[in-house]
């Protein structure tokens, strides 16, 4: 992250708040969508990860998790799975 501009971290974590608002259950991996290009996460996939698909996964989920981390609800997370197959990222759940 140390790559990126505040201005491009805060507008990445505005748009994850923005996702989050109102829910009940968020899975990182799923947030995104797979095309990065023209949004606000690109300069994770450019920057940060230097062009490298798979760090820049591990960094957006580092992202997600300080987002969920500095929000004002409760929320956990764990790896779950859907039709039987494991889910490849966290999954996060609001707690009362």
């Amino acid at each position: 992250m140390s790559r990126m501009t505040a201005e491009e971290i805060r507008a990445i974590k505005s748009e994850l708040n923005a996702m989050i608002e109102g829910t009940e259950i968020q899975t990182a991996g799923w947030m995104p969508g797979s095309n990065w290009g023209g949004t606000v996460y690109q300069p994770i996939y450019e920057k940060a990860a230097r062009r490298d698909y798979s760090a820049s996964a591990r960094c957006f989920g580092l992202m997600v998790w300080e987002v969920f981390m500095e929000r004002p609800e409760r929320w956990s997370s764990g790896r779950f799975e859907k039709n039987g197959e494991p889910i490849g990222s966290r999954t996060y759940f609001r707690i009362q």
